[in-house]
C-alpha cells in the first residue's frame, strides 16, 4: 500500500474541501444548523442536504455516473469522508441506502432495479431503512420468523387476499429500525422457505413503506425522539421485481450487505481521527486548568489517537485490496469489533477528562456533545451484530477454530 497521494488525489481533496466549506450548514456560514434527524423537522432537512449534495455530485462519489455518483475510486470515497468530517457536516440520513444497500444492488441488482433505485436514494428523494432485526431474533439474523409467502404466480395470495397482483405475501415483525419512523422504502430480510433451516430458504425484499398492510410504530428514545421504529407486516403483496439476488439466496446478499455494515463503507476511519482530534484539543485545554486530571487521562487519550490512526491505516489497506481485486470477507467482523470499542475508549477518556461537567446539560436540556457521543458509542458494540458473535464468526470463519 502506498500511502502518498496522487497529484489527482489531492486535486480531489481541495475540490470536495471548497465546496463542503461553501455549503456545509452552520453558524460558520451565517445558517444554523440542522434539526436532529431523530425528528420530523430535522429528518427532511437533512434529506434536503441530501440533495443539495446530489445536484452537485457529492452524495455518492464512488457510485457510476449514471446514477448519480462521480465514478471515484474507494481513496476518493475515504478522502471525501475525511473532508466531511472535517468541515462538520450533517449526518447522513440516508446511511442505510447509500452506505450499505446501495453496494448491495451495485453487486446484485438488476439493470433495472439499479436504475430505479439507486438515484432516488442518492438524491435523497427515497430514504432507506433496514428490516432485519426481530424481538426474537437480533444478532442471530439467521433465526428470523417473518415470511414470504408465494401467491401461486396468479396474484391471488392465500385465499384470495393478495394485493396489486402480488407474487409474494409478507408476514412478520421487524424491529430497532434506524430511521423507520419517517423512512420511505425498507429492505428486509423473509423466510421464504418455511421448510429450510437456518441460513437457507431466506429471501431479500425491497418494499415501500406506504404499501397496505405495512404499520410502523415509532419507538421514542430517553429524549423523546423517534431514531427507531418497529414495522409491522400483515399481508402485504409485493412482486418479484422487489426480490433483491435469487430466491431462497437472501443470505449471500445480506452478508453482502453486512459487510459493508461492518467492514468498509459505514463507519469511515474519519468518524473517528475527527473525534481523536477534537479529544487531543479537549486534553490540551484541560492540562491548562486541572494537570492533575490532564495527567491522568494521558494514556486513554494516547491510546484513542494511536487506535483511530490504526483503523484509517487498515481501511486505506483495505480499500487498496479491494480496488485490486480482492473482498472484505469475514474479516469484517474483526473491523467492527475495533471500532465499536474503540469508539467507546474515546468517548469514555473525554468523559474523565471533564470529570463532573460532563454531566452538565445545555440550555435545551439536552447532553453535551461528549456525553451524547459516549451514549450512541454504547450502541456499537450491540449494532450490525454484537461483538460476542463478531468474535465466534473471527474464531470460526478467519481462525478457523472448532465451533463450539
Amino acid at each position: 500500500m502506498d500511502l502518498r497521494f496522487t497529484e489527482e488525489e489531492d486535486r480531489f481533496r481541495h475540490e470536495a474541501r471548497a465546496w463542503l466549506e461553501a455549503h456545509v450548514p452552520g453558524t460558520k456560514r451565517g445558517t444554523e444548523p440542522l434539526a436532529s434527524v431523530d425528528t420530523a423537522e430535522g429528518f427532511e432537512a437533512h434529506r434536503a442536504w441530501e440533495r443539495t449534495m446530489y445536484d452537485d455530485r457529492w452524495s455518492v462519489v464512488s457510485w457510476p455516473e449514471e446514477f448519480g455518483g462521480r465514478g471515484a475510486g474507494l481513496i476518493e470515497w475515504l478522502i471525501f469522508e475525511e473532508e466531511y468530517y472535517r468541515a462538520r457536516a450533517p449526518v447522513r440520513v440516508n446511511q442505510n441506502g447509500i452506505f450499505l444497500l446501495g453496494p448491495t444492488l451495485l453487486e446484485f441488482g438488476t439493470p433495472e432495479q439499479k436504475e430505479r433505485h439507486l438515484p432516488k436514494m442518492a438524491s435523497g428523494e427515497e430514504v432507506w431503512c433496514q428490516g432485519w432485526s426481530e424481538p426474537d431474533a437480533g444478532s442471530d439474523l439467521a433465526s428470523i420468523r417473518s415470511r414470504a409467502e408465494p401467491t401461486g404466480g396468479d396474484g391471488g395470495g392465500r385465499n384470495g387476499t393478495g394485493r396489486n397482483g402480488a407474487d409474494w405475501i409478507l408476514d412478520g415483525q421487524k424491529t430497532w429500525c434506524s430511521r423507520g419512523a419517517f423512512a420511505d422504502w425498507i429492505f428486509g430480510l423473509f423466510r421464504s422457505d418455511p421448510a429450510a433451516e437456518r441460513h437457507r430458504g431466506l429471501t431479500y425484499f425491497l418494499v415501500p413503506m406506504d404499501s397496505p398492510g405495512v404499520t410502523v410504530r415509532p419507538i421514542a428514545q430517553l429524549d423523546g425522539e423517534t431514531g427507531f421504529a418497529e414495522v409491522f407486516f400483515e399481508d402485504v403483496g409485493v412482486r418479484t421485481d422487489q426480490v433483491l439476488g435469487a430466491v431462497g439466496r437472501g443470505w449471500e446478499v445480506a452478508m453482502a450487505t453486512a459487510s459493508s455494515e461492518r467492514g468498509l463503507t459505514l463507519r469511515s476511519p474519519a468518524r473517528y481521527t475527527e473525534a481523536a482530534g477534537r479529544l487531543v484539543e479537549l486534553y490540551k485545554e484541560k492540562s491548562a486548568l486541572d494537570p492533575a486530571r490532564a495527567a491522568r487521562s494521558s494514556d486513554a487519550v494516547a491510546r484513542a489517537v494511536v487506535d483511530t490512526e490504526a483503523y484509517k491505516l487498515h481501511t486505506y489497506w483495505t480499500a487498496t485490496r479491494v480496488r485490486d481485486g480482492g473482498s472484505v470477507g469475514p474479516e469484517a467482523s474483526m473491523n467492527k469489533v475495533f471500532w465499536s470499542e474503540a469508539d467507546v475508549a474515546l468517548h469514555s477518556a473525554a468523559l474523565e477528562l471533564l470529570g463532573e461537567e460532563a454531566q452538565m446539560l445545555d440550555d435545551d436540556g439536552r447532553p453535551g456533545p461528549w456525553l451524547d457521543g459516549f451514549l450512541f458509542s454504547l450502541a456499537g458494540p450491540i449494532y450490525a451484530g454484537t461483538n460476542e458473535i463478531q468474535r465466534n464468526v473471527i474464531a470460526e470463519r478467519v481462525l478457523g477454530l472448532p465451533r463450539g
